[in-house]
């Protein structure tokens, strides 16, 4: 799906010419002119980054931002201020924004901020997936391929593991073997590292 700039502000002229420089750049673009009807419109599966207008009428951008941050919903946001509103784009970044530009907005300065949130998203949305993927195989490993796991990638040797469970590193060794092939791990620092992803 292809990534879309989505546009928020309650200044018209400004939304027009924010639209019409996104597109000469060859970047979808939708506008919406206050952050409920944006809202009401975004879905999480849609791709892209958020040009967001800290002040406006009804709903700030912060108000925005706290809204999509409550429902679990990750996009890049790049916040549009005003020179007295700098201080709430400091907040606004420490709340998970990736960048605020002041105004009058510089068009180069715009597109390459914008440029570097769809990066963004499309890195978080990559990283997503594989741990959703791992997550995936991680089901459908048994519960005692479970806790040879987790004793394995803690550093325990076969053996050990073998005391600790009270079966024989025979069947220790079975287990390890399933586990790497269900998980697709090539070695024990793959596995190590997918396990930060998995919740026992």
């Amino acid at each position: 799906m292809s990534q879309t700039v989505f546009v928020v502000d309650d200044d018209a002229a400004m939304r027009d010419a924010l639209v019409q420089l996104l597109e000469t750049a060859g970047l979808q673009v939708e506008s919406h002119a206050d952050g409920p009807a944006f809202l009401a419109a975004y879905e999480e599966h849609r791709p892209g980054c958020l040009l967001l207008d800290m002040a406006m009428p009804g709903m700030s951008g912060l108000e925005v931002q706290a809204a999509l941050n409550a429902h679990g919903l990750a996009i890049p946001i790049i916040f549009l201020t005003g020179h007295g509103d700098i201080p709430m784009a400091v907040r606004a970044v420490q709340a998970g924004a990736v960048d605020f530009l002041e105004k009058p907005i510089q068009g180069a300065a715009l597109l390459e901020r914008v440029q570097r949130g769809l990066t963004l998203d499309q890195e978080w949305r990559q990283t997503q997936g594989r741990t959703q993927a791992i997550q995936q195989r991680y089901a459908r490993l048994s519960s005692r391929e479970r806790e040879c796991m987790a004793l394995a990638v803690s550093g325990l040797t076969s053996k050990e593991i073998a005391r600790k469970l009270d079966i024989s590193p025979r069947t220790v060794e079975v287990h390890r073997t399933h586990v790497m092939h269900k998980m697709g791990a090539a070695n024990m620092a793959e596995l190590v590292n997918m396990a930060t992803c998995c919740k026992p």
